[in-house]
């Protein structure tokens, strides 16, 4: 089955003949390039969208696994946060992110000769609140996984029979996910989390999230390593390096990461 969907993958690339990869360096759009490039060759180009959002150790991943898999790899320069409806923040944020890249991509395609902007959504992605989908279909991207109904789990274990070495690299949202709807985005608060994730990171933490809320950082690993992160870091320090980059409170959030747990006020909204 998985390998029909692989069959699949590789054909709907060869229809296109030419394409344009939306690639952040996430396991998704990585996995896309991967395969568009073993298909189309230099026919296919991966291009970057730079932003205060994106961490410039995200970059530099994306820059290594480009260069590993071989498509050509370029970088644009995006502007959401020029847009009030985007930095404000509100529940559809991510429409407005999507917007402005695809409005930037979809020209450049065009210019080069790419007829198709591809993104690395997932049939996954389809099940959870994700605006920003709207935005790209309006300007008529297409998503290969999703359209051959590959999903999160089989992108790992695609990834892994492709020889990828990083397939089973954690997820990683863009920096704005951090912050709870209807809080103001600013560079500041940007850079701040993507500083505080780079710090566990370091440490040793590679799967997690720093969640900003007003002053205060709030940690979120996985479950099973709680316990763990309690007992092995220095807390104290670890109070006092966070605060150093401007955070007044560091919290443990004791159930844990979890994918899509900011939507979870909508649903709780809609409750009540």
């Amino acid at each position: 089955m998985l390998n029909e969907k692989l069959e699949q993958l590789r054909t709907l690339f060869a229809q296109m003949e030419r394409a344009l990869i939306a690639y952040s360096g996430g396991i998704d759009s990585t996995l896309v390039a991967k395969v568009a490039y073993d298909v189309l060759g230099d026919r296919a180009l991966a291009v970057t969208a730079v932003s205060p959002s994106l961490l410039p150790e995200d970059l530099e991943d994306a820059k290594i696994q480009a260069a590993t898999i071989g498509i050509p790899h370029e970088r644009v320069n995006t502007g959401e946060m020029d847009n009030p409806n985007y930095t404000s923040n509100p529940v559809n944020r991510c429409y407005f992110c999507k917007s402005e890249l695809h409005d930037t991509l979809k020209p450049l395609a065009l210019q080069r000769g790419y007829p198709y902007v591809i993104d690395g959504v997932n049939a996954d992605d389809l099940q959870d609140y994700r605006p920003g989908i709207q935005a790209a279909k309006e300007r008529g991207a297409r998503s290969p996984l999703a359209e051959t109904g590959i999903t999160k789990a089989d992108v790992r274990q695609l990834s892994k029979q492709l020889d990828l070495p990083w397939w089973d690299k954690p997820s990683q949202p863009c920096l704005s996910s951090r912050f709870p709807y209807g809080e103001e985005i600013t560079v500041a608060k940007l850079q701040r989390v993507g500083r505080a994730e780079i710090y566990l990171r370091k440490l040793g933490w590679t799967n997690l999230r720093v969640r900003s809320a007003g002053d205060t950082a709030r940690i979120e690993l996985p479950p099973e390593q709680i316990t763990q992160f309690v007992v092995t870091t220095d807390l104290p320090r670890l109070v006092a390096d966070l605060q150093e980059l401007g955070f007044l409170y560091v919290t443990l959030d004791l159930e844990g990461y979890k994918s899509g747990k900011l939507n979870r006020v909508l649903d709780h909204e809609q409750l009540i």
